[in-house]
């Protein structure tokens, strides 16, 4: 397949990038000082006007798998025929993901280009999900967020996770701004969502659930373990509905799908000499390699991943998954950080690479990171409290 055929993201017509942009202006929030440029700011979503608004991210919900694992979410399921869809950025993984969420842009432009991607001063790759190494947060995205945004304007505005979130590198790249509430249960953060939005007149409040992905990672989408924390998610989304106070919108969402791919249908690059040839980095995911090549060695990398790989993956140059629109406007800083060759696997494939991952990983069931539809697409629910 041509670079040019796969399905890139329509960043400013309905991804999650556009989002948080709508939900601030719905808010009353004024936006139009926010045109950068090297970068293309997101269109509008249409959203209606409100006091306060909440968004419950919960990480790993595909759009898909909601709709076919719905038997375990009879309130989400009653609300199904007015769930919209947005598409997550590319690659599809949660350190990119909250970098459009937060700051409103495409990968390009925020440059939270993958789960592990290469920072070129040091030839060494970052994990943007523990960041580690070290590396300035606010340097390596250096975009306003939509909270700081919203805060500037006289929003009360509260971020609620796990308190290990608060401070930790990615928060501070893509989700800064406004003051942090430290919640360790699904109950609680539902708690402190109601407190935060019936304290103040003009709130924006953020809760973040994440073990739908974890279940989905160790036990498979496809698990009754997932189906299980499926139904907690949607007695939480019950509880928080009925809990909303007057002219407050609830906007429920999350960062990307899962596919479950078996064991067998994996390649570990540490058995693979010809695969592993002149690729001095492995970085992205396993469902979306980015590959850091020794010096001009990047063509001849592509072409042997092309002949391995076949039908089986959409294997392109950096420029050419540039040119292709995946990563969106892609400002100066950013080029270097994304792979020299990326891979975009297709149903029934994943990359890995025992000799720097750890067992925890090489074990997973669920992955995600490539642009099928089970992997992009993700529910938008919108919800009014009491009139």
């Amino acid at each position: 397949m041509s670079p040019h055929a796969l399905t890139a993201p329509q960043y400013g017509t309905g991804t999650l990038a556009d989002l948080m942009p709508a939900v601030v202006r719905s808010l009353g929030v004024d936006l139009l000082d926010r045109v950068l440029p090297e970068v293309a700011p997101s269109g509008p979503l249409a959203l209606a006007p409100t006091e306060r608004a909440c968004v419950l991210l919960v990480d790993g919900l595909g759009d898909l798998l909601l709709r076919e694992r719905a038997g375990h979410a009879p309130f989400l399921r009653g609300q199904l025929e007015r769930t919209g869809t947005l598409t997550a950025g590319f690659p599809t993984t949660t350190a990119t993901s909250m970098g459009s969420l937060g700051t409103g842009l495409p990968p390009g432009a925020h440059g939270l280009v993958g789960y592990e991607v290469l920072v070129p001063e040091r030839d060494e790759l970052l994990n943007e999900l523990s960041w580690e190494p070290a590396v300035d947060p606010r340097r390596w995205q250096r975009e306003t967020t939509m909270f700081q945004h919203a805060a500037a304007a006289g929003l009360d505005v509260v971020r609620i996770g796990p308190g290990f979130f608060d401070g930790s590198g990615l928060t501070e790249a893509a989700l800064r701004g406004g003051r942090f509430v430290a919640a360790d249960s699904l109950d609680d953060r539902v708690d402190a969502a109601i407190a935060a939005l019936r304290a103040s007149p003009r709130a924006l409040v953020y809760v973040y659930w994440g073990d739908v992905d974890k279940v989905g990672h160790v036990s498979g989408c496809g698990s009754w373990e997932w189906g299980e924390e499926l139904a907690r998610v949607d007695l939480a989304v019950r509880r928080l509905v009925g809990g909303l106070p007057r002219g407050t919108t609830l906007h429920v969402t999350a960062d990307h799908g899962m596919v479950d791919v078996p064991h067998h249908q994996r390649i570990d690059l540490a058995h693979d000499a010809e695969l592993a040839k002149d690729v001095r980095h492995s970085g992205g995911e396993p469902r979306c390699p980015q590959l850091y090549c020794e010096p001009d060695r990047a063509e001849s990398v592509q072409a042997t991943w092309t002949e391995r790989l076949g039908e089986r993956a959409d294997v392109l140059s950096r420029a050419q998954a540039v040119d292709a629109g995946l990563f969106g406007v892609v400002a100066s800083h950013v080029t270097e950080r994304i792979g020299d060759v990326v891979v975009v696997c297709r149903p029934g494939l994943a990359v890995v690479d025992s000799r720097r991952m750890r067992p925890a990983l090489l074990a997973l069931v669920g992955l995600h990171g490539a642009l099928t539809p089970q992997e992009s697409l993700v529910p938008l629910l919108t919800i009014d409290g009491p009139s």
